[in-house]
């Protein structure tokens, strides 16, 4: 694949190459019908394209793990997919579990309800014990907080306490509620500076859309579609 320049439309340079396009993508294979052979070839592509991860269901977890040892892929598992609303001590539980089988980092979902009924409190601590587990097994965590179903203030409180409670990311969506939008990627960047990272998932299946995520802060993205926004990053 030639290493041609990513453009946006006022030809400004993006990535140097697909590569580096790639270094930013979770492969993501989040289907509940998601088979073993299905796994074993994302991981396969993951480990081809040099994605960042790949990022399966919990019960791929171990799989996942086996399939990309020894390369730079991580393994990202969800945590409390996909409506957050489990209790805390389920999500702390199923975290160190995934961290002892070797992710190396997890997407947890935020519990959009609390946050809506302003138990602030509630949901630092929620979020608090899943980075604990995370940060313990060397793993890095990020907090989808399903933008689609947040106001713009909620959406600010949920990235200052992701961030107060110690998350390495925020993330704007699963993917099953809404998605990504520059808007909401541009919003969470400001509320969080660059002290952790902003990851856009949810509806990116092409260059440009990836493009503009990350011109508006994202610095890592989640999709399905890693291989075609890498062709197309390349040319």
């Amino acid at each position: 694949m030639p290493q041609t320049s990513a453009a946006n439309s006022s030809g400004h340079s993006v990535f140097k190459s697909w590569h580096e396009a790639a270094r930013l993508i979770d492969h993501t294979l989040l289907k509940p019908e998601a088979t073993r052979e299905q796994v074993l070839a994302i991981c396969k592509e993951a480990l081809e394209f040099g994605f960042a991860s790949v990022c399966v269901q919990p019960c791929w977890a171990a799989l996942a793990v086996a399939a990309t040892r020894g390369s730079g892929v991580k393994v990202d598992i969800p945590v409390g997919f996909p409506q957050g609303a489990v209790l805390t001590s389920v999500k702390r539980f199923e975290a160190s579990e995934l961290v002892k089988i070797g992710a190396g980092e997890l997407d947890m979902v935020l519990n959009v309800g609390m946050l809506k009924s302003g138990e602030r409190a509630y949901v630092e601590n929620d979020i608090r014990a899943v980075a604990e587990i995370a940060h313990a097994g060397g793993a890095l965590l990020k907090v989808i907080l399903e933008t689609s179903l947040l106001t713009r203030e909620e959406k600010a409180l949920a990235c200052k306490l992701s961030e107060s409670a110690g998350a390495d990311f925020v993330k704007t969506a699963t993917g099953l509620v809404g998605g990504a939008t520059v808007e909401d990627v541009a919003l969470m960047r400001s509320a969080v500076g660059d002290r952790i990272g902003v990851k856009a998932s949810g509806g990116i299946r092409t260059a440009a859309e990836m493009i503009a995520m990350v011109q508006a802060g994202a610095n890592r993205i989640g999709t399905s579609a890693g291989i075609k926004i890498a062709r197309e990053v390349g040319g």
